[in-house]
């Protein structure tokens, strides 16, 4: 386990750097940022490990998910003077977390490793149910859809997506993202069954941006635009012009990634959904 030493600490207490993944159910959830008068999922686990580590410790994660947004391996860290084997972290913390929370893993890394900062890329995938009658089972962890929708007009769209686009379009207008440019490494749009899952990687994600590309990706699937539209839109940098934003209830924020120094020392977790069963 790496140590760094605090400066002006007389008694030169180590600090310790543990970075966790962290899967919950936004259903209730505020999004993942801690908030004065809501609950966010940052607040929950900052309580608990806090409870732990016997002090106030601060979890920094590598993306921020809106309300009602789910995470299945969201990398997030902390940093604490309390020393714990990582099976006492891991089994402690999540005996205190409410039942929707859970952490999968908790890992030591280097002193210099932020979940945020380091991260150089981030994944989700957008699943929605699409058959005539809506779900139970599932309620709130799909978006439903219940009009046939056109799966190779939406494929074309999202092929376009793919790439270092100005994403002004896409994103809320109350983003405060100095930097509207965005790199897409991949933006695969497929069937599972009854499911169409719409998997996207970046360098980073504007606010909403998943849900107004997924908002778009439906309005084509209807035959409510053309798949050439989603460039005439990105294009003209106006999220006026896109049509609504999609549902949080089918966004899941499934992983981060880090340049290899750090990602050799974090633990593989199967991609999630779990229950899709699909290939990482």
């Amino acid at each position: 386990m790496t140590i760094s030493m605090t400066e002006n600490n007389k008694a030169k207490r180590p600090t310790y750097t543990l970075a966790i993944a962290i899967e919950f159910l936004g259903t209730h959830y505020h999004g993942w940022q801690r908030q004065r008068e809501v609950l966010g999922v940052q607040e929950a686990l900052e309580t608990a490990i806090s409870t732990v580590a016997n002090e106030p410790v601060e979890v920094i994660a590598a993306g921020r998910t809106d309300s009602s947004v789910h995470a299945g391996n969201m990398i997030a860290h902390f940093v604490t003077h309390a020393y714990r084997p990582s099976h006492n972290w891991l089994r402690g913390v999540n005996s205190l977390l409410p039942d929707d929370i859970a952490l999968r893993w908790v890992q030591p890394m280097p002193a210099d490793f932020h979940a945020r900062f380091a991260a150089i890329a981030r994944r989700y995938r957008y699943v929605t149910l699409n058959q005539t009658q809506r779900p139970a089972i599932l309620n709130h962890q799909v978006t439903h859809i219940h009009e046939p929708l056109d799966l190779k007009a939406m494929q074309l769209a999202a092929s376009d997506i793919v790439g270092t686009h100005d994403f002004s379009s896409y994103r809320a207008a109350a983003c405060q993202s100095n930097q509207p440019v965005r790199h897409i490494s991949h933006a695969n749009l497929f069937t599972h069954g009854q499911f169409i899952v719409f998997d996207i990687q970046a360098d980073g994600f504007l606010h909403h941006m998943v849900r107004n590309l997924m908002g778009t990706l439906y309005a084509i699937g209807r035959h409510e635009l053309e798949p050439a539209d989603f460039l005439k839109i990105l294009a003209k940098k106006n999220r006026t012009l896109a049509p609504p934003t999609a549902s949080g209830d089918g966004l899941y924020f499934i992983n981060a990634y880090y340049p290899e120094h750090f990602q050799t020392l974090l633990p593989d977790a199967p991609l999630t959904p779990i229950w899709l069963n699909l290939p990482d």
